[in-house]
C-alpha cells in the first residue's frame, strides 16, 4: 500500500501563510495529569480567554476524542499509546493550519508524552502538568471513576492499578489544590502569550 501514497505537503499552503492570516503562532498546549486533577476545567478556561483575546483555538479532550476518532480503543498500554499517537497527529494538523491546539489528556507515562513530542515537534509543544495529589482527585471523583476502580469495576485505571509518571521537566506546573481555576488560567496565559502572539 505504501507505494500508492503520494503526500502533497509540498503543494499546499504553508503553516506560515495560515499563521499570518490568523495573526498568531500555532502551538500545541498539552495538559497532563490524573483524572480529576482539573485538566479539562483549566483547558476550557484557557480556551475561552484566548478566544476572547482574538486567538483561534481548538480544544481536544479525552472523553470527546474517545467518542469519535478513538472510539475503538480500550485502556491497555498499547491502546493508550495509539490514542496519544492519533491525538498527536490530529494536533499536528491543527498546528500546520495555524491553529492553537489545547489538549487535555491523562497521558500517564514519559514514553507516551515523548511520543507526542516526537510527532508534534519539541519547539511547538508546551507541556502543562496539572499536579493534584491522588487523594484530592479521589475526593473530587467527578465521574465516579475512582470509586469504580477501587471496587475493581475498572481495570488499569491510572493512579490506582496503573502508574502515573509525573513529568520531569514540564514547561508549566499547576498545583490545583493551591489555586483557583481563574488563577491557574492566568498563570498558563502569562506563560504562553509570548509564544503564541505573532511578532
Amino acid at each position: 500500500m505504501a507505494e500508492n501514497i503520494h503526500p502533497i505537503f509540498d503543494r499546499i499552503l504553508s503553516r506560515s501563510d495560515k499563521e499570518s492570516f490568523l495573526n498568531q503562532s500555532a502551538k500545541v498546549i498539552w495538559f497532563t495529569g490524573l483524572s480529576g486533577s482539573g485538566k479539562s476545567t483549566i483547558a476550557e478556561a484557557v480556551e475561552k480567554k484566548l478566544f476572547q483575546e482574538g486567538f483561534f483555538v481548538q480544544l481536544l479532550d479525552g472523553d470527546n476524542i474517545r467518542t469519535g476518532i478513538c472510539n475503538n480503543l480500550g485502556f491497555s498500554l498499547e491502546d493508550r499509546n495509539e490514542n496519544i499517537r492519533r491525538i498527536s497527529e490530529v494536533s499536528k494538523l491543527f498546528k500546520n493550519a495555524g491553529v492553537i491546539c489545547l489538549n487535555s489528556f491523562v497521558s500517564p507515562t514519559e514514553e507516551i508524552r515523548n511520543l507526542a513530542e516526537t510527532i508534534i515537534g519539541k519547539e511547538d509543544l508546551i507541556q502543562v502538568y496539572v499536579n493534584a495529589p491522588l487523594e484530592l482527585c479521589e475526593a473530587r471523583d467527578v465521574k465516579g471513576l475512582y470509586k469504580k476502580a477501587r471496587a475493581g469495576e475498572i481495570k488499569g485505571f491510572t493512579g490506582i492499578d496503573s502508574p502515573f509518571e509525573a513529568p520531569a521537566n514540564p514547561d508549566i506546573e499547576i498545583k490545583t489544590g493551591e489555586m483557583s481555576v481563574e488563577e491557574a488560567c492566568q498563570m498558563v496565559y502569562d506563560k504562553i502569550i509570548k509564544r503564541i502572539r505573532k511578532v
